[in-house]
C-alpha cells in the first residue's frame, strides 16, 4: 500500500512540474536523430513543425501547455518555403504565453535564397573589355524548380547596386514633362543609350519617389523622350500630388534610369538577365564570391500572423530572432507611384469639380495600396516582438496592419530596409478614398495600445526615398517612445492620415523622448516628427531632433522642418520638444493645436531620459556609419514678411478659386490684395514657400513669383528709435527694373551702400515716420513694404521723406532712371499700389 502512495504521489508531483514548467521545444537545423520530436537531442527543422506541436497541445488542452509554451530556434539560417502563418489556434493566454526565443546571437528566419558557381565574365558583347573583367557571372537561382524575379541582392551582408545610370548623389535632371502625352524627356547623358525590356525610370517627386517600368524611348542626340507601361503610366500622369517638379529656380526633378547591363559599370552593382536566366556583379575590390554568400529574396513575408476581430492572434512572442532577406515585387510588375510614407498609388486623379463631403476644397482623390512586409500583423493582442533584428529587407520590415491591441515592439533593430520600418495601423484602403476621416463601425479594427519602444532604427527607406521610419495611420491610444532614429531619406516619425480636421478614431497618441537625427537625406517636405488631422489628447513630448541634411535634390531647399503639424492637426499638445533653431511648419492646422516650449531654450533636464534607455544604449553602435561628405542644414529665421504674386490671365484661375486655394494652404486671405490681373499674397517665408509649391502643381499655367529676396531693409533703429509701433499699417508696391543687366547692377549697389554714401534716405523716413522699408527681388521686378503706425495716410507722411531734404528727391529721381512699369501699366506708370 505504501508503495502504491508513494506512485500516486510521484506522478502528482510531475503532474505539478509540468504545470509549473510548461512545455519547452526546440528547433535546429542539424540533428543526427531519425525521428525529431522538439526535444534539444532531436529539434524540429522548422519553427512551423513546433508551433504545430504547441497548437495540437492547446487543442487537446495537455495539462502540459498551462504554464504555457517556450519555443527555443538554435543558430542557423532557416529557410520557409512559404510565409510562416500564425492563427488563432496558435494563441496563448496571459497565464500560457506562446514564446519563441533565440538561444544564440544568429537565429535568422531568411526569404532569401544563395547564387553560388560564380565564374569570370571576361567578355560579352554588350560590356566594354575594361569593365567585363571585373564582372562575375552565375546561373539564376529557382526555387521549387523554377526561375523567380528578385529586385535586391546582399554580397556578405553588403547590399548591392541594382545596374543604374547614376548613383544617389549625382542624379541628373529631367528636361520636362508632357502631361498631355505621359512622357518624361530626358537629357541624352548616355554614351550609347538602347532602350532593354525591363528598364525602369526612377523620379524623385517633392516628398516622394515614383519607379515608372519603360515601354518606349526615342532618342535623338540631346534628349529622349520616354513612355512608360500601364498601370503606372496613367497614375503618373494623372495624380497632382506629388508629381514632376518643374523649375528654373531650384531645378527640376531628379532621376535615373535602372535595371540594364548597359549600366553595369560601378563596383557593387548587379543585374538579372530574366530571359537567359544569368546574373551578373561587378565585384567590389575586397570581395570573394567564391568564398562569400551572396543572397537574393524569393519571400515577400516571412511571418504572417493573421487572426479576425473575433479571434485575434495573442500572448505570442518573439525574442532575439533575425528576420532578412524579404522580396517585394509589386514595381517588377505594376509599377510603384508613391503618395507619401510609402503607400502607393492604385488610382488618383484631379477632380474637375473641387470637393468632397468632407472637404469642400478638395481637388483631388486618390485610393492607395500598401507595401508588403517581412513581418506582418493583422488582428491581435499582446504579441511583442523583442531583441530581434530586421536587415536587409525588401519593403516595410514590420507591419502591425490592422484590429491590433496592446501589441509591443521593444529593442529591436531595423537596418538596411528598402521601405518603411514599422508602419501602424489603418492607412487607406483601396476602397477607402485618402483623405476621408476613418470612422468604422466596429471599433475592434483600429490598431490601440500598441508601444513601440528602446528600438533602433537606421538606414531605412533605401530604396523608396519617401518611406518614413515609423508611420502611424489611424492609431489610438498608441506610444512611441524612447526611440533612436538616423539616417533616414524622409521624415522620422509621421502620426496620422487623412489629411482632415473631422475628429476620426485616432486620439491619445503619444510620440515622446525619441532621438531623431540625420534624416531629410533627399526628400524635403520634411519634418523629423510628422502630423496629420484631428487626434484628441495626443502629445508630442519631449524629444530630440537634429541634423536634417542637405539633400541634393529637394524641390524647396529650404523646406525642411523638425516638426511640422500638416493639414488638419487639432486637438494636439506640442511641448518640450528640442530641436537646434525654429525651423517648424504649421500648415492648415485645425483647432487646439497647443505649443509650448519648444525648439532649443528646452533644457537638457527635460530631455535627461530621452532615446534609448539605458538598458538599450549597446544598440547605438549599430548606427549607419556617416559619410565624410556628408552636409548638414543650418538655419537663420527668416521674420519679415514675404509675398507671392500671382499673374492671371483670363480665365485660368478665379479670384473665388484662387482664395479657396489659399486657404486650404492655410494662409489668412485678408492678406490677399489685387490689381488688374496680379494678386498678391502677403505671408510668411515658409507658408510662401509651401504655397508656390502646391501652386505649381495646380495652376501651371498661372505665373506664380515668391517675393523673399530681401536686399534693402530700413527699421526705426536707423532713427535712434527701435521700438516699432503696437498697431501698424502698411502699404505695398510693385514696378520693375529695365532690362539691362549692368544697371541693375547699379541699382543694387547703390541700394547696399545707401545708408552710408546717401544718409539721407533714411532721415526722411524717419521723418515721415516709417517703421519698416522693405524692397524685395525676383527676377527684374521689385515688391516694396512700407510700415507705419495706425491711424495714418500714407498719402499724408510719404511727402515727409522729402521736407528740408532735396537729397532724397535727388535719389528718387536717379532711381526713376532704372525703373519702368509691370507689364499691364501704363506707359507713365512704374510704381504701382498692389495694397494702399
Amino acid at each position: 500500500m505504501n508503495t502504491l502512495i508513494k506512485g500516486i504521489v510521484f506522478i502528482l508531483g510531475l503532474l505539478i512540474c509540468l504545470q509549473a514548467v510548461g512545455t519547452e521545444l526546440y528547433v535546429g537545423k542539424t540533428s543526427s536523430a531519425t525521428k525529431r520530436d522538439g526535444s534539444a537531442s532531436a529539434p524540429y527543422a522548422s519553427l512551423e513543425d513546433a508551433l504545430r506541436h504547441v497548437r495540437e497541445l492547446r487543442r487537446l488542452n495537455d495539462p502540459q501547455i498551462r504554464k504555457g509554451a517556450k519555443i527555443y530556434v538554435q543558430d542557423g539560417v532557416y529557410h520557409p518555403e512559404q510565409p510562416i502563418l500564425i492563427r488563432p489556434e496558435d494563441s496563448g493566454t496571459s497565464e500560457s504565453p506562446t514564446e519563441i526565443i533565440a538561444l544564440g546571437k544568429s537565429a535568422i528566419i531568411s526569404g532569401g535564397v544563395e547564387i553560388r558557381t560564380w565564374q569570370k565574365l571576361n567578355k560579352h558583347p554588350e560590356i566594354s573589355s575594361h569593365i567585363a573583367k571585373h564582372i562575375y557571372v552565375a546561373e539564376a537561382p529557382r526555387k521549387s524548380g523554377r526561375y523567380f524575379s528578385f529586385r535586391q541582392l546582399w554580397v556578405n551582408g553588403k547590399k548591392g547596386i541594382r545596374a543604374e545610370s547614376h548613383d544617389d548623389q549625382s542624379l541628373p535632371r529631367i528636361l520636362n514633362w508632357n502631361f498631355e502625352n505621359g512622357t518624361a524627356i530626358i537629357p541624352n547623358v548616355f554614351p550609347e543609350f538602347e532602350l532593354k525590356p525591363g528598364m525602369e525610370f526612377f523620379i524623385h517627386q517633392w516628398w516622394a519617389i515614383a519607379q515608372l517600368r519603360v515601354k518606349d524611348a526615342k532618342v535623338s542626340k540631346d534628349s529622349i523622350v520616354l513612355s512608360f507601361h500601364e498601370p503606372e503610366a496613367k497614375l503618373q500622369n494623372e495624380h497632382p500630388w506629388p508629381k514632376p517638379w518643374l523649375s528654373k529656380e531650384h531645378g527640376n526633378s531628379a532621376f535615373r534610369l535602372v535595371n540594364s547591363l548597359q549600366f553595369l559599370d560601378q563596383p557593387g552593382e548587379w543585374y538579372l538577365d530574366e530571359d537567359n536566366h544569368k546574373v551578373y556583379y561587378y565585384k567590389r575590390s575586397d570581395e570573394q564570391l567564391t568564398e562569400g554568400s551572396v543572397i537574393v529574396p524569393y519571400l515577400e513575408t516571412l511571418v504572417d500572423i493573421v487572426g479576425s476581430p473575433e479571434s485575434p492572434v495573442q500572448y505570442v512572442s518573439f525574442n532575439g530572432l533575425q528576420f532578412k532577406h524579404s522580396s517585394w515585387l509589386r514595381p517588377h510588375f505594376q509599377g510603384h507611384v508613391a503618395l507619401q510614407a510609402g503607400m502607393y498609388f492604385l488610382d488618383a486623379y484631379k477632380l474637375k469639380v473641387p470637393g468632397t463631403a468632407d472637404k469642400k476644397g478638395l481637388e483631388n482623390q486618390a485610393w492607395l495600396g500598401r507595401p508588403q512586409s517581412a513581418v506582418s500583423v493583422k488582428n491581435s493582442a499582446f504579441t511583442s516582438f523583442q531583441n530581434c533584428r530586421f536587415e536587409h529587407l525588401g519593403a516595410s520590415a514590420i507591419d502591425f496592419v490592422i484590429g491590433n491591441v496592446n501589441d509591443t515592439l521593444t529593442g529591436n533593430v531595423f537596418k538596411d530596409i528598402a521601405g518603411n520600418a514599422i508602419v501602424l495601423g489603418k492607412f487607406s484602403d483601396p476602397e477607402f478614398e485618402a483623405h476621408l476621416p476613418y470612422l468604422p463601425n466596429d471599433n475592434r479594427v483600429v490598431t490601440t495600445g500598441t508601444i513601440i519602444r528602446n528600438n533602433l532604427v537606421t538606414n531605412v527607406g533605401n530604396e523608396d526615398w519617401g518611406a518614413v521610419g515609423i508611420a502611424a495611420g489611424f492609431v489610438k491610444d498608441v506610444v512611441i517612445t524612447n526611440n533612436d532614429l538616423s539616417d533616414l531619406p524622409y521624415t522620422g516619425i509621421s502620426l496620422g492620415w487623412g489629411w482632415t480636421p473631422t475628429v476620426n478614431v485616432m486620439k491619445n497618441n503619444t510620440v515622446s523622448r525619441n532621438n531623431i537625427v540625420r534624416y531629410g537625406k533627399y526628400m524635403y517636405d520634411v519634418a523629423g516628427i510628422y502630423t496629420l488631422s484631428a487626434q484628441p489628447g495626443t502629445k508630442i513630448q519631449e524629444n530630440r531632433i537634429d541634423s536634417i541634411y542637405v539633400s541634393p535634390y529637394a524641390h524647396l531647399p529650404e523646406h525642411w522642418f523638425y516638426l511640422y503639424t500638416d493639414e488638419g492637426s487639432a486637438y494636439m499638445q506640442v511641448t518640450d520638444n528640442w530641436f537646434p533653431s525654429e525651423k517648424i511648419l504649421q500648415n492648415a492646422n485645425g483647432p487646439a493645436v497647443i505649443w509650448e516650449n519648444n525648439g532649443p531654450a528646452v533644457s537638457k533636464e527635460k530631455l535627461k531620459y530621452t532615446g534609448l534607455e539605458s538598458t538599450y544604449s549597446h544598440l547605438l553602435s549599430e548606427r549607419h556609419v556617416v559619410p565624410a561628405s556628408a552636409k548638414f542644414n543650418a538655419y537663420t529665421p527668416f521674420t519679415k514678411p514675404v509675398f507671392v504674386q500671382f499673374r492671371i490671365k483670363g480665365q485660368e484661375l478665379s479670384k473665388a478659386e484662387l482664395s479657396q486655394f489659399l486657404k486650404r494652404q492655410g494662409a489668412d486671405v485678408n492678406e490677399l490684395y489685387h490689381w488688374s490681373e496680379y494678386a498678391v499674397l502677403k505671408t510668411s517665408d515658409e507658408l510662401g514657400k509651401k504655397i508656390v509649391s502646391a501652386a505649381v502643381a495646380n495652376y501651371p499655367t498661372v505665373e506664380i513669383k515668391l517675393f523673399n529676396d530681401l536686399f534693402y531693409a530700413f527699421d526705426r533703429s536707423r532713427c535712434g528709435d527701435d521700438q516699432l509701433s503696437d498697431s501698424l499699417d502698411y502699404v505695398v508696391l510693385t514696378c520693375a527694373l529695365k532690362d539691362d543687366k549692368e544697371m541693375q547692377k547699379t541699382y543694387y549697389q547703390m541700394h547696399a551702400t545707401q545708408f552710408e554714401e546717401w544718409p539721407q534716405v533714411a532721415k526722411g523716413f524717419c521723418q515721415a515716420g516709417f517703421q519698416e522699408v522693405l524692397l524685395y527681388r525676383k527676377d527684374n521686378q521689385l515688391m516694396l513694404f512700407i510700415s507705419f503706425p495706425k491711424g495714418k495716410r500714407f498719402e499724408d507722411i510719404d511727402p515727409l521723406t522729402v521736407r528740408n531734404n532735396p537729397k532724397v528727391k535727388e535719389w528718387n529721381e536717379i532711381m526713376s532712371t532704372f525703373q519702368v512699369g509691370i507689364p499691364g501699366t501704363d506707359s507713365h506708370e512704374t510704381w504701382i499700389f498692389i495694397e494702399k
